[in-house]
């Protein structure tokens, strides 16, 4: 059982029982209205409450001229459709559209609109969707485990992929199916959806750790693709390749690392250099090769200084896990 559902529960139940305290009529109508409430974050949470109890606000003033004023007929409740429901969509309320049917249904029933009734459904409203935003923000699971889970994978995975294209590099015939990056792929966007949660659930308080990792990730993995494109150009082993190769195997512990110490970004420079004072290439094919390879070392290059920028300082960071 969800803990989401046991908090519905709960809302509900609560919802119920003070309707009934208040004499409140019906008192199961708050029970729906707490249901409708229940959302799995604590902004979302406030959000809907917010959003539905104006929507039902304004459809209850809506309605209520419209009975008034052309009866209580059924033709008069589609007219009420038809004039508040593109209304609300268009005031960004589409949210609130069934709490205030709930609401205005109620009127309807009655055949009358009075102080008396306005009041009880007002009440109704605060019950159900007061209890809701209350549950909501007593507790909320935290997300830390589930995203620290997510970045250990995530780090598993890029380490994977820096092994298989090494040995790519050192074995051009090499076969690998890419399973690793599509993994990736669905690791990182799990965990972006998962720190935005994460950040509701604070009010968008304290750090934004999670979204600049996955963010950063998501950035690091558009390098790696672009790599592994340029990757298919090199049909041959050269020294070239195999000291590339070397770089992306001390990347396969850095992506692990505590601190960004950029003795790789050192070793990339440096290969850098010592290609560009080799002579120059003698065949057709070796220019290709060593072409790609250079372009790959820009795509490492690139993946390096994203790590760089969105490095923190271990003061400021959370659990002490830079990034690299």
């Amino acid at each position: 059982m969800g803990i989401r559902v046991i908090k519905t529960a709960l809302a509900a139940l609560a919802a119920i029982y003070t309707a009934a305290y208040f004499d409140l009529s019906p008192p199961l109508s708050a029970g729906i209205l707490a249901i409708l409430g229940v959302e799995v974050t604590r902004m979302k949470g406030l959000k809907s409450s917010l959003v539905r109890f104006v929507a039902a606000v304004l459809g209850l003033f809506l309605a209520s001229i419209l009975f008034v004023t052309l009866g209580f007929h059924i033709w008069a409740v589609s007219l009420f459709i038809l004039v508040t429901f593109p209304l609300l969509a268009r005031f960004q309320l589409k949210d609130g559209i069934v709490t205030s049917s709930v609401i205005v249904f109620h009127i309807f029933d009655h055949g009358e609109v009075t102080t008396a009734l306005i009041r009880n459904e007002i009440m109704l409203l605060l019950a159900g969707l007061g209890w809701a935003t209350i549950i909501n923000l007593i507790y909320m699971p935290t997300e830390e485990k589930r995203l620290a889970a997510m970045r250990s994978e995530t780090e598993r995975l890029f380490g994977e992929i820096f092994r298989q294209m090494a040995h790519t590099l050192r074995d051009p015939a090499h076969v690998w199916d890419g399973n690793e990056l599509l993994e990736a792929h669905k690791a990182i966007d799990h965990g972006i959806i998962r720190a935005a949660v994460s950040r509701e659930n604070r009010f968008g308080r304290g750090e934004r750790y999670w979204e600049v990792y996955f963010l950063m990730r998501k950035y690091q993995l558009d390098s790696i693709q672009q790599m592994l494109v340029l990757l298919a150009f090199v049909y041959e082993s050269v020294p070239q390749g195999e000291q590339i190769a070397e770089l992306l195997e001390s990347l396969m512990d850095d992506v692990k690392s505590d601190v960004y110490e950029g003795k790789v970004e050192e070793r990339l420079t440096a290969l850098e250099n010592e290609f560009r004072s080799m002579d120059l290439p003698q065949t057709r094919k070796e220019f290709e090769v060593r072409a790609s390879l250079f372009q790959l070392c820009r795509e490492l290059e690139r993946y390096l200084a994203t790590a760089k920028r969105s490095k923190r300082k271990k003061s400021h960071v959370r659990d002490s896990k830079a990034i690299q």
